[in-house]
């Protein structure tokens, strides 16, 4: 017999009376508003509180690491002085201020006061004589520069002054010694003022007309490394190598210059070529006492380096012969002397040292090596 279950179905409960105070709904929807709800609320504060606990734990490792964080404080930078002339550009300028004083005083006469006071000032309240343009200065040059004061500068100018001839002094007799100025060269003296001007840049005036004086002391030539200039022999390897290396270096333009150069050496001939022949007249070598030719000298051994003065003629394109002097230094290499520097000016000898004085525990120094020949 088979059972049948039977599902008694129920009646839906009645409505249960509404028991909420009236403003809970309005709470509610507050809170829904908000977007907060209870488990919201109580994941933020537990939050808070591991945020709190976690900087409470780190503040001792932040405090120094923002101590450290914080840029040094620098100094304000200092303002700048204004730029000055030097006193190497001052005399520059200075020089050449002058030198254009001295070839306007030179040309002036009346009516050219204005002139003269665009250099110094003073100049305008004079009354000079002659004829403007009656003589001028030619091949100006400063000869001597010095400073007297921190922002004065004493230029003696040279000066070729051509114009009319000066007359003879009555104390001028047969057999005097010639005048100093008897080639037509003279020497003003001018005290020159600069000043920082605009821009950075210097600014000069004249404090006094230039002043005639005498030429400069000639100094006395120092001793020099080679010996006496003696003739040129055609079968001296040192003639041949200079004569070679001079004829391609003049006469043409420096054409196979290089076949005659030591290796690393590099020279630019003039160009083009001033002249159509040279002749080595004479040679001065470094290390010689006498001044007798040798007939034959052999070339040393590679790299033995060796400084001559060659004394020749070179013949121009007129056909005019010219007298020319060359330092060059000389380099041995596979049995023939090759040309290792054009010299800007010959060599000057050393001082020798001074004697030690006696009872010094210094040795006697070793004697300075010389170059095989």
């Amino acid at each position: 017999m088979s059972l049948v279950r039977t599902r008694r179905r129920r009646s839906p409960s009645p409505a249960k009376p509404q028991t909420e105070a009236p403003d809970s709904d309005a709470g509610k929807d507050a809170w829904a508003v908000s977007g907060w709800s209870t488990g919201a609320q109580a994941n933020s504060a537990a939050m808070l509180r591991w945020t709190a606990w976690g900087l409470i734990l780190l503040g001792p490792l932040l405090g120094p690491l923002a101590y450290l964080s914080v840029p040094a404080t620098s100094a304000a930078p200092a303002p700048k002085a204004a730029p000055s002339a030097q006193p190497a550009g001052g005399g520059q300028g200075a020089a050449g201020f002058a030198t254009l004083f001295v070839a306007a005083y030179l040309s002036a006469g009346h009516g050219d006061e204005s002139k003269l006071a665009a250099y110094y000032p003073p100049a305008g309240n004079l009354q000079l004589e002659g004829v403007s343009g009656q003589r001028r200065g030619e091949q100006l040059t400063v000869v001597r520069l010095r400073q007297t004061d921190e922002s004065v500068w004493s230029v003696t100018v040279a000066a070729r002054v051509v114009g009319p001839k000066p007359s003879a002094t009555p104390s001028t007799q047969p057999g005097d010694a010639p005048s100093p100025a008897a080639d037509g060269v003279r020497y003003f003296q001018v005290p020159m003022a600069t000043a920082p001007g605009g821009g950075g840049a210097a600014a000069y005036t004249a404090l006094a007309l230039p002043a005639e004086v005498a030429r400069p002391e000639r100094a006395k030539a120092p001793e020099l490394v080679y010996g006496a200039m003696r003739p040129a022999l055609p079968s001296d390897p040192r003639t041949q190598a200079v004569t070679s290396f001079l004829s391609a270096y003049l006469t043409r333009g420096g054409a196979e210059l290089d076949r005659y150069l030591a290796p690393g050496t590099r020279l630019a001939a003039p160009t083009p070529a001033p002249y159509s022949g040279i002749a080595v007249d004479q040679i001065a070598v470094e290390g010689e006492t006498g001044g007798e030719p040798v007939v034959s000298v052999s070339v040393p051994g590679d790299g033995t380096a060796l400084r001559l003065l060659v004394a020749l003629r070179a013949t121009g394109q007129d056909g005019v012969r010219a007298p020319l002097t060359y330092a060059l230094t000389l380099k041995a290499r596979a049995g023939r002397w090759e040309i290792a520097s054009l010299d800007g000016a010959p060599a000057i000898a050393s001082t020798p040292p001074a004697p030690a004085p006696a009872g010094s525990a210094a040795g006697s120094p070793s004697p300075a090596p010389t170059h095989t020949q």
